[in-house]
């Protein structure tokens, strides 16, 4: 439609230029002549109205249909070729050329042209009335508009049948795209939508959503994993709570015996405790609202803050905090950041190396290097094996020599979580025997993570 629109604005564009250009030619065409029969009759003495009238009567060059009339100032006719009396001219006419030098009008057909002639030589101003009809140009007139008629209908055709093929082709990667989409669910999230052989926007489109499947492939297997690790570690504690009370409950116990069991009990629920508290935590971790609380943060103060917690928590634990020279100021020890989710990572890294080392030991480093605050965490402890660390930060994910120390594999998934929430980043090195490091880079100062991301 679009299409035909521009083609019918141009076709009628052609015909109203070529009809005013035919009409203009007409009118020039019947001025030329009028001219000169004009000065035939005033400028050569041996010609007369008659010798002239018989000469153009005769004249093969003449217009279809022409008419002369030609009005001296007395308004008498000196001139004319006008036998039949057509041109039926009023006295009110007449004044209108002499007024306006000349006028055009239609009547019947015959295109009229009034104008002034002016003699020269005999300085005489003569009127002149001519007519013809144009015959010739309305039949080219009317070829013309046959031709547009005709090829506008026969583009408007082909357009219609080449656009419905060629949008059809267009079109058909995204209908197999869409039908490829419909076909993928929520267990079918292996499959792929395919590209095809073309490097267009179908492709990249293809190709996007391909990712964007990656991405909830791999969400959704995550998500799996972790509930399938949450409940298992959730059922072990309860099972072991309702086993114990059980037992307890099978016969009459002693003062002690009961003692004993609800000791054992308070044990589990901390447990259980400490794991829905983490579980939290990660939850918090990915919510959109944990990035809507962050505020400015005195990493130092933070830190005083979790060793004074620890150790009151396990008085064997021994947590020295080093300043590094680069720290000069304490502008250098502030980062913006959510205070609950920060104090969990330190918390959780300083635990994870005291836990695990015989000396119960960890040495915590702190450092600037310009636009990160930088936290180094270094023990002496059993280590991780190679095998090991690319799995560390895996939901409920536990090294092969930790199995012997309680923990749930929540920390350090926790930790990378945040530090990727804070656009932070955190590296590992370890061997095993000799202990782990894991350093820390978090943007330093008032930074947002997404003006620093910028």
């Amino acid at each position: 439609m679009v299409v035909a629109a521009i083609q019918l604005f141009g076709s009628l564009a052609i015909y109203f230029f070529s009809a005013d250009y035919r009409r203009e030619l007409f009118y020039d065409r019947l001025k030329n002549k009028a001219n000169s029969t004009a000065k035939l009759l005033m400028a050569v003495e041996e010609i007369d109205a008659s010798l002239l009238k018989k000469m153009e009567t005769d004249n093969p060059v003449s217009l279809p249909y022409e008419k002369i009339n030609i009005y001296n100032y007395r308004n008498e006719i000196i001139f004319s070729t006008d036998d039949s009396h057509f041109l039926q001219i009023t006295q009110q006419i007449l004044n209108d050329i002499r007024l306006k030098g000349e006028i055009r009008f239609t009547v019947d057909n015959f295109e009229i042209l009034g104008f002034l002639y002016k003699d020269l030589e005999n300085n005489e101003r003569l009127t002149i009335i001519t007519c013809a009809k144009d015959i010739y140009g309305y039949r080219r007139l009317g070829n013309l508009r046959t031709i547009l008629i005709i090829v506008f209908a026969t583009s408007t055709i082909l357009v219609l049948v080449s656009g419905w093929i060629y949008s059809g082709r267009a079109l058909k990667p995204i209908s197999k795209v869409i039908e490829q989409v419909n076909n993928i669910s929520a267990s079918s999230l292996n499959l792929r939508v395919h590209k095809g052989q073309e490097n267009d926007e179908i492709a990249d489109l293809a190709n996007t959503f391909n990712q964007m499947l990656n991405r909830l492939e791999t969400a959704f297997i995550s998500q799996k994993n972790f509930i399938a690790n949450a409940s298992h570690e959730l059922r072990t504690p309860l099972t072991a709570i309702t086993g114990e009370l059980e037992v307890s409950l099978m016969k009459e116990r002693t003062l002690s015996e009961y003692r004993n069991v609800m000791i054992s009990v308070f044990e589990d629920m901390k447990r259980l405790s400490s794991i829905s508290d983490r579980l939290l935590l990660l939850a918090q971790s990915d919510s959109d609202k944990a990035d809507k609380s962050f505020e400015t943060i005195r990493m130092d103060e933070m830190l005083w803050d979790v060793q004074s917690e620890l150790i009151k928590l396990h008085d064997h634990y021994k947590i020295d905090v080093i300043f590094d020279e680069s720290i000069t100021d304490e502008e250098k020890l502030e980062i913006t950041g959510n205070r609950q989710l920060i104090k969990s990572v330190i918390s959780n890294l300083i635990d994870n190396g005291c836990k695990y080392s015989p000396d119960h030991k960890v040495d915590v480093q702190i450092r600037h290097d310009g636009k990160f605050f930088i936290m180094q965490f270094s023990d002496q402890g059993i280590g991780i094996e190679s095998d090991d660390l690319p799995h560390i930060f895996e939901p409920f994910y536990r090294g092969k020599n930790s199995i012997v120390t309680r923990g749930h594999g929540i920390g350090l998934t926790l930790v990378e979580k945040i530090i990727t929430l804070h656009n932070g980043f955190i590296e590992v090195k370890s061997e095993t025997g000799k202990g782990s490091t894991f350093v820390v880079k978090i943007p330093s100062g008032n930074q947002s993570k997404f003006d620093f991301a910028l």
